[in-house]
C-alpha cells in the first residue's frame, strides 16, 4: 500500500455464492489515526454504471422499460438532438448500456465541494457549470465500442423521467434495498450524516482539496459503498443467472447482461472477460482520488471486490490483491505477477500508432518520453518496459509487439489468461 500511495483498502471475496470475508487494512485518510473498517464508505465511481444497469433491467423485467426502443420515445423534457447517425438507427438502451451508441464525453471529473452543481440537463447540454461537454452522437449507433459516461447520463435522465423518482431514490427502491446494500448510496453530494465513515480521496499530491469530489453524474459516477455492499450485487447477478426465486431479474434477462453485445466484449453494463467455462463479469471504477473493481464469475459463483482511496497507480495494487486471492482460490488465469520495469529507450517510436483490436481501437503514443496506451475505455496508461518488446500495463496485461522492418505491426495483448492480438490499424503500411 504505502509503495503505491494508498492509505486505504477493503476488500471483499465471494465463495460458492457467499460473502465468505471482508478485510479492511490502512487509514481513511493518511496519518488521520481513522481506520479503514468494513462498513467505511468509497467512491465506487464508474462501478455505478453497471449497479444503474440492473436498474434499468429491472425495469425491463417488469415491461417498463425496451432495451431496443429508441430512447427519445422515452425522454420528454430533454430530447437527444437528431442527426444522420440517429436518423439511420436510433439510439436505444441497449446501445448506451453497451457503450456501443457512438455517444461523446467518456467521463466526468466532478466538482470540488461547495462548487455550483449542474442539473442533469445542464450536463447533457455541456451548460455552464457543467464542466464537460455536450453528450451527443457523433458515431454510427450500434456499429463500435466507445466508452461513454455521457451515454449513461441519458439513461439517468430517462429512468427519471419515465418513473418520476429522484434518481438516488429509484435506485434505493430498484437495487440497493433490495440487494441488501444499506451502506449504499447514490446521493450526491454525500448526505452530512454520513461524512464520518467516508474515505478521503487522495491522488498523486495527497489528499484532494475538500476531501473528495461530487459527482452529480450519478448513474454514471456517483455510487457511494461498501466492498460487501458490492460483493451483494456480484451474488445478486450471480443468483439470477441461476434462477433463485429472490432474484431481481430472470435469468434470461441475466444471461443477456453478461452477454458480448455487437461483437465487442461489453454486456448490459459490465465489462466482460474470459472464455466458456471462465467468464467473469467486470468493471473497473476511478474517480479522483479512489480506484475500485470488481470481479464476478459467470460459471460459477465466485468473485471479489476491492476498493481504495489512492491515486492512480492503486490499479497496480488492485491487481496485486486480485491476483493473489485468485492465485489462493484457484481460479484460472490469476496468477501473481510481479513486475520489474527496465529503462525506457530511444527506438519507442517504432511501437507508436493505432491498434484495431477486435472492432476497437487502441492507441500507443509518447508521453514525457515514455509510452503509454489509451484503452478502449478510454484511459491513457503508462507502458512500463520489460523486455526489447515487452511492456506491461498498470491492470498487469502484458503487451508484446511484433516488428516488421522498422516498425510494429501488430501487439499480443495477455491479460488474466486472455490473449487478444491487435493488428496496426495503418492501412497499406510499409516496412
Amino acid at each position: 500500500m504505502r509503495h503505491h500511495g494508498v492509505p486505504g483498502v477493503q476488500l471483499t471475496t465471494i465463495e460458492d455464492g457467499e460473502i465468505t470475508w471482508t478485510g479492511t487494512y490502512g487509514e481513511l485518510e493518511l496519518a488521520s489515526g481513522r481506520h479503514v473498517d468494513e462498513r467505511s464508505l468509497f467512491q465506487a465511481a464508474s462501478i455505478s454504471k453497471p449497479v444503474t444497469a440492473l436498474a434499468v433491467l429491472r425495469l425491463v423485467a417488469e415491461g417498463t422499460l425496451n432495451l431496443d426502443q429508441p430512447v427519445n420515445g422515452y425522454l420528454r423534457s430533454w430530447q437527444l438532438p437528431e442527426n444522420d447517425h440517429t436518423r439511420l438507427r436510433p439510439v436505444t438502451l441497449r446501445a448506451l448500456l453497451s457503450h456501443t451508441a457512438g455517444t461523446t464525453v467518456h467521463g466526468f471529473p466532478g466538482y470540488a465541494v461547495g462548487a455550483p452543481l449542474p442539473t442533469i440537463q445542464e450536463i447533457l447540454d455541456g451548460e455552464p457549470p457543467a464542466n464537460t461537454k455536450p453528450v451527443r452522437v457523433e458515431l454510427p449507433v450500434g456499429e463500435q465500442f466507445r466508452y461513454s459516461g455521457g451515454g449513461t447520463m441519458i439513461v439517468q435522465q430517462l429512468l427519471a423521467e419515465v418513473t418520476g423518482q429522484n434518481f438516488a431514490d429509484l435506485m434505493r427502491i430498484l437495487v440497493l434495498e433490495p440487494l441488501g446494500m444499506a451502506d449504499s448510496t447514490f446521493e450526491q453530494p454525500l448526505p452530512q450524516h454520513l461524512h464520518s465513515r467516508a474515505a478521503t480521496a487522495h491522488d498523486e499530491s495527497g489528499v484532494v482539496p475538500g476531501q473528495w469530489h461530487v459527482y452529480p453524474e450519478m448513474a454514471a459516477a456517483g455510487l457511494w459503498t461498501t466492498a460487501s455492499d458490492l460483493a451483494r450485487y456480484v451474488r445478486g447477478v450471480q443468483g439470477a443467472l441461476a434462477g433463485l426465486t429472490d432474484s431481481l431479474i430472470p435469468p434470461a434477462l441475466a444471461r443477456e447482461m453478461v452477454a458480448s453485445q455487437n461483437g465487442v466484449p461489453v454486456g448490459l453494463g459490465p465489462q466482460l472477460m474470459g472464455m466458456e467455462g471462465d467468464r467473469r463479469f467486470i468493471h473497473s471504477g476511478g474517480n479522483r482520488g479512489f480506484q475500485c473493481r470488481f470481479v464476478g464469475f459467470v460459471d460459477h459463483t465466485d468473485g471479489i471486490v476491492v476498493m481504495t482511496n489512492g491515486p492512480f497507480t492503486a490499479a497496480l495494487l488492485l491487481n496485486e490483491i486480485i491476483g493473489a486471492v485468485g492465485a489462493a482460490s484457484g481460479w484460472v488465469d490469476f496468477p501473481l505477477v510481479e513486475v520489474v520495469p527496465i529503462a525506457q529507450s530511444d527506438d519507442l517510436d517504432r511501437f507508436v500508432g493505432d491498434y484495431e483490436l477486435r472492432g476497437v481501437i487502441v492507441t500507443v503514443g509518447l508521453h514525457n518520453d515514455r509510452l503509454v496506451m489509451t484503452t478502449p475505455f478510454g484511459q491513457t496508461v503508462e507502458m512500463w518496459r520489460v523486455s526489447d518488446r515487452e511492456f506491461v500495463l498498470p491492470d498487469t496485461t502484458r503487451v508484446t509487439f511484433e516488428i516488421t522492418g522498422q516498425r510494429a505491426a501488430r501487439a499480443t495483448l495477455k491479460q488474466w489468461g486472455d490473449v487478444y492480438v491487435a493488428t496496426r490499424a495503418e492501412v497499406g503500411l510499409q516496412a
